[in-house]
Parts: C-alpha cells; structure tokens; sequence
C-alpha cells in the first residue's frame, strides 16, 4: 500500500499547481475539507499556500449522514457544506477555494450561488492518493487542446460517435453548454479540476440517441472496475432504456441504477472525450480501490466519456450518477474526426 505522507516532491507540485491556479503573494484562499477528506491532501494544500505567501485559511465540515439507497461515489455532488449560511458566505469573500472535499463541489448545492457572486473562482483537488496527482499534473501547455476542444464543441451541431464493438449513437449538440479544464483557472467564476484535460458537453433535452457498446477493458468508475464483460445499452430521447449483457458487470449496473427507483439516474448527463497525456488506462490495475477517486480516467487521452445521472442544463437531477470512460471509439463533430478508433486526431494528436 502506499504511504501517506508528506514528501517533497508532491509539495513541489501543489506548489506549481497553486501558482498555475494564480495563487501568490496576498491570494485569499479558503481550502474547504470534510471529515472523510484525504488528510494529507489538505496538508499538502496548506503548506503550498504558506509557502506562496497566500492568505489562506481552512474550512472543515463533518461529511453528511448517507440518504441514498446505496453507496454514492464519483459524483462530483458534495453535500458537505450542508446549507451552512456562514460557510457559504465565507466562500463568497475569497479569491479561491481549494476544493478537498470527498466528491467535489462542481455540482455541489451551493457552488451557483458562491460562483454568482462574482468574485470567487474554484480549484477541486480530486481524492486521489497523491501520486496520481503527481503523474497528471496539470501544465500550461495542456490549455490549448482543451480549449481547442470546447470551442469545437460549441461550434458543432452534432457529436456521432461509433465503434467496432456495435456503438452508433447521434447527439444533438445545438445549445449545449460546453467545458472543460486543463487543471487551472485565474478569473471569478473559473472551475478548475486536477486531474484535467477534459472536453465536455452537457446535452439539452431530447438530444442524444442511438446505441452504446461497452467492451472488455472498458471502465466503469463508480466502480473503479474494468469491464470484464460487454454492456449494450439502448438510448432514447437522452434515457437509457435498456441494458443487456451476460456478465456481471451488466448485472451490477441493472441492479445498481434500479435500486434509485429515479428515472432520471437513467438520463445522459454529459459526453466528451480526454485529452490528458499524463494519464493511463493501466493506471487502474496498479491501485487499490481506496487509493483512487479514479477522476484520471475521465480524463484519458483518446477516450469517449460518457455519464448518467443529474443534467442541470436539461432540468434533469439526481444523486445516481456513472462515468464511463470507453477505449477504441471513433467521435466526429458534424463529420469532422476528433478522435479514430480511441486515438485523438489533427491538432489535439499527442
């Protein structure tokens, strides 16, 4: 198992990662935690901030009583902050948070209402074991694909994405909002997340269709699995509909996104594809399940990125949520090949 704790090297990179993130000299930072939070991330994050002359402090709430039917993980939907009016407000007067919560605050309750009052911008540190964070460290040269690939996205009217394994699914593009984060962010408002190098597109209603086939290899990340068997799911009207399979991931999944009794656990929550060099399929194989939030997969250059659960953007919400990185895809925008059989193509090829 790995150790943790304190070693300079990951110091070093909170360190570029924070200055990255332009925090410096005078920088007012809260680094908001849980009490599940990873210990030494938080550690990290405050002797970074020292060490730049940031004026920083630290906010740490107790994790929430569990009210879902089964365990939540990967979400991106932190409850930590649980309505707290003086946290909230606290959040709304600093230049930055740094986020170590367990999942993260990105779809959290309360981060539209910090993020609109116009002065605070967010950096989520993923609960990984730090040696992750140390191979996909976000660097300044990872901006331009990333920023590459939203402006691509919100010019295109239609994502296809097709495999060998059956895949053939149609996504409406029109009015989709659009994002991404290479690991960094300097103006209000900026949503930055280590590990990044994603481009994402959270589609409107009535805008994804068609048929997905996940393959042996694939990755389930709520999980934290490989596949060992392929699933076939049926897409209609931004719902899936149907899930076949024989193996025991099949199974799993059924039986996982049934136990919500929500249709809209069922419903695209966004779609994408990784452009992040500095991460590995193989990754996964080498830690144990409590060593990883497993976000580095979301992230894998080449991969097809597909999630179920809460959409904002089509009105649709809900705590069952899967991210479902898939290897060996092809994805054009309006004909246009962004990746080849899971190989990024023309000016994102790495």
């Amino acid at each position: 198992m790995l150790q943790e704790r304190i070693e300079g090297k990951w110091l070093a990179a909170f360190r570029r990662v924070f200055a990255l993130n332009a925090i410096g000299k005078g920088t007012q930072v809260a680094i908001l935690s849980e009490t599940q939070s990873r210990p030494i991330l938080v550690h990290l994050s405050e002797l970074a901030a020292h060490d730049l002359g940031a004026d920083s402090f630290h906010i740490q709430m107790p994790t929430p009583p569990l009210t879902a039917p089964v365990p939540v993980k990967s979400t991106g939907t932190s409850w930590a902050i649980q309505g707290n009016r003086a946290v909230i407000e606290a959040l709304k007067r600093v230049d930055i948070i740094v986020d170590c919560t367990v999942e993260g605050l990105i779809h959290a309750p309360e981060w539209p209402e910090i993020e609109e009052a116009g002065r605070t911008r967010l950096l989520v540190i993923a609960n990984e074991h730090p040696e992750i964070l140390e191979r996909t460290e976000p660097r300044a040269e990872h901006q331009a694909r990333v920023s590459l690939g939203i402006q691509m996205l919100k010019a295109a009217r239609e994502m296809r994405v097709t495999s060998k394994a059956g895949t053939d699914l149609t996504i409406n593009l029109v009015d989709a909002p659009c994002g991404g984060t290479a690991g960094f962010g300097t103006t209000p408002g900026a949503v930055a997340h280590w590990p990044g190098g994603l481009c994402l597109a959270f589609p409107r209603k009535n805008a994804v269709n068609g048929r997905i086939v996940m393959d042996v290899g694939d990755m389930n990340l709520t999980f934290k699995t490989y596949l060992t068997s392929r699933i076939d799911f049926t897409i209609r009207n931004d719902f899936v509909t149907d899930i076949r399979g024989e193996g025991i991931d099949a199974l799993h999944l059924r039986e996982y996104m049934q136990a919500w009794g929500d249709r809209n656990a069922y419903g695209i929550s966004h779609v994408g594809w990784g452009v992040n060099p500095g991460a590995h399929w193989v990754s996964a194989a080498m830690y144990d399940k409590r060593d990883m939030q497993a976000v580095e997969f979301r992230a894998l250059a080449g991969s097809f990125l597909w999630s179920t659960g809460a959409n904002q953007y089509a009105g649709r919400y809900t705590l069952g949520h899967f991210d479902l990185p898939m290897r060996n895809c092809t994805i054009t925008l309006d004909g246009k090949i962004v990746v080849q059989d899971g190989v990024l193509q023309g000016e994102f090829a790495v």
